[in-house]
């Protein structure tokens, strides 16, 4: 049975992540900050026994050596570093950034993921799938950027990017793959009652490029329906 490993699955893509892998009849490790806290998540894991959850605060990579010392016995197939956030605020714009946030915004959004790779790739080296996907967002690309604003989310998802591809590149010697995904604009808590699609459509296009995903597509910008995006 294959084994994903999500991060930030209390809530939006993490949680339905887990509801359709779950259903697909694999093994989930369904990582959060708060696990007392996420309800929805907890419903879920009493409904399938084949739900792991584990508290991790990817902000903290003593957490990440921890966890992936804890589970040194486990093949993961698929690692989903989907945990991320969204720190910009209108009243600190350029003049009056707030620096201390861009540097949690860099610590979680582009740091973390690689932190994960790093501290997991016994575990996905060990695997049949051998996939590391990052939620990155069309935000990050600098060709698409025609509105600036975002600095903190755009920068650091930009890094990611180039993070994720140098990763494709470095490991694509051991047959480890990695996607970079735009998940499209989603109705979750950080894309708001706005965005044009749902989390379960998102997810679902995002499982299929994953289940058809071979090792030359390793290091792609993709969207969520398999389109290429530029850089």
């Amino acid at each position: 049975m294959a084994t994903v490993l999500i991060t930030g699955s209390n809530r939006g893509l993490g949680l339905e992540f887990c509801r359709q892998y779950v259903r697909e009849g694999w093994n989930i490790i369904a990582c959060c900050r708060k696990p007392e806290q996420a309800f929805e998540l907890d419903k879920l894991a009493h409904q399938y026994n084949t739900i792991r959850i584990e508290a991790l605060d990817v902000a903290d990579f003593s957490q990440i050596d921890v966890l992936s010392q804890k589970l040194s016995d486990v093949c993961i197939d698929v690692l989903i570093n989907n945990a991320g956030i969204y720190e910009d605020k209108r009243e600190h714009g350029f003049g009056k950034l707030d620096y201390q946030a861009w540097i949690k915004t860099l610590t979680v959004n582009t740091l973390s993921p690689v932190k994960m790779a790093e501290a997991f790739l016994p575990q996905i080296k060990c695997s049949e799938k051998k996939l590391i996907a990052s939620i990155s967002s069309l935000m990050g690309s600098m060709s698409d950027n025609d509105s600036g604003g975002s600095i903190l989310y755009r920068s650091g998802k930009a890094a990611l990017n180039a993070a994720m591809k140098t990763l494709a590149i470095d490991l694509k010697e051991q047959s480890i793959g990695v996607l970079i995904f735009h998940p499209g604009w989603v109705k979750t808590d950080m894309g708001g009652t706005n965005a044009l699609i749902n989390a379960e459509e998102s997810v679902s296009g995002m499982r299929s490029v994953i289940n058809s995903f071979s090792l030359r597509q390793s290091g792609s910008f993709i969207k969520y329906d398999g389109t290429l995006l530029p850089w």
